[in-house]
């Protein structure tokens, strides 16, 4: 799967998310892509949304969060007002992201947010946890054929089915589920990774982490698992502040995740019974058969003067049973490894 000129079969793709963590300032925002390319990221992921295309101006019970949530006590429209990033913005951060060689791409919250995204000409898309239910938005995106990042967090195996028939329908099979725990910050216990696995196998898609817990230590795992791709909040610095500083990384987290996950891939590397010069070199630690007492020729091997030990210069220790009784073809002093040819 391509997503615009980076291959998910070659490396993970790891993705820093923007979120609302630019305090509305379109230089911090800037900053902070700056700081996420030097960081190792692959791609800036924004979110394209306002409050009037999320949600409507009510603060009645079903409009205030209670959930325990770190946005308790505040009305959705509040919330996304603080958290939007102004569409009037989008190009001239695509436009930056060209510059420093960093994909830029968004998750849209509407059709008009596809239609915008699909003229600044986005290189995929992203949908995220909350709306996985809303099938007409994601055929809409998926129409436009290019791969689409899907992360699970309130879904069902029914929901995540559903979703991934929803792509196929329009003829878009670059699909990415990505495991994503829909706490903010969530708790490493609640992760369930073996899930992201069982996705892979169960609808052969790609699949990924989009991390809400603290830390780096799940994204890592997950790579062991076969994530291709890892999605974390990323701020500039957390005195900013907003509504996801609290489970964002700064640049120095940042930095961290992105060499732990590199590491992570080399040392899984691949399927490779063949031996490097320095492993070979190494068998001389290993066990073998050596003469362990003076032997005159003719007499006999034992287990008194034959035993296995280190280093590895004689014959296997599975010969053992085939050297004893044998006879010394010739005298033998203690320390020789034992070899065919000094076997009568």
């Amino acid at each position: 799967m391509y997503i615009d000129k980076f291959d998910t079969t070659k490396k993970v793709f790891i993705i820093a998310e923007l979120s609302a963590n630019h305090g509305h300032d379109l230089k911090i925002a800037k900053e902070t892509m700056k700081a996420a390319k030097e960081s190792g990221a692959d791609a800036i992921k924004l979110q394209t949304y306002s409050a009037d295309t999320i949600t409507i101006d009510c603060d009645n019970d079903y409009f205030r969060i209670k959930s325990g949530t770190i946005w308790d006590g505040r009305t959705l429209y509040d919330l996304y007002k603080e958290a939007y990033t102004p569409w009037e913005w989008h190009k001239e951060l695509m436009d930056y992201a060209k510059e420093l060689d960093l994909i830029c791409f968004s998750s849209p919250f509407d059709q008009t947010a596809v239609d915008l995204l699909e003229k600044l000409n986005v290189s995929a898309y992203k949908v995220a946890s909350f709306e996985i239910t809303d099938l007409p938005l994601i055929e809409y995106i998926a129409a436009k054929g290019k791969p689409v990042l899907i992360s699970t967090g309130i879904a069902s195996l029914g929901e995540i089915e559903d979703v991934v028939r929803a792509c196929r329908k329009v003829g878009n099979k670059q699909i990415v589920l990505l495991k994503c725990t829909s706490f903010y910050p969530a708790k490493i216990e609640d992760a369930n990774l073996l899930t992201m696995r069982n996705m892979k196998e169960t609808f052969n898609v790609e699949v990924g982490l989009s991390d809400h817990t603290l830390g780096v230590t799940v994204p890592i795992v997950a790579v062991a698992l076969g994530a291709k791709v890892i999605e974390k909040h990323f701020i500039l610095d957390k005195s900013i502040g907003g509504p996801d500083a609290g489970f964002s990384l700064d640049k120095q987290e940042f930095e961290l995740l992105v060499q732990s996950v590199r590491d992570a891939e080399q040392a899984l590397g691949g399927v490779n019974y063949e031996l490097t010069d320095k492993q070979k070199e190494n068998r001389q630690f290993s066990r073998s058969l050596f003469v362990v007492k003076n032997l005159n020729k003719g007499e006999v091997f034992t287990e008194e003067n034959v035993r296995s030990i280190r280093p590895g210069y004689g014959l296997k220790p599975q010969y053992l049973k085939a050297v004893l009784g044998k006879k010394a073809r010739i005298d033998i002093i203690k320390g020789t490894p034992v070899s065919w040819d000094i076997i009568e």
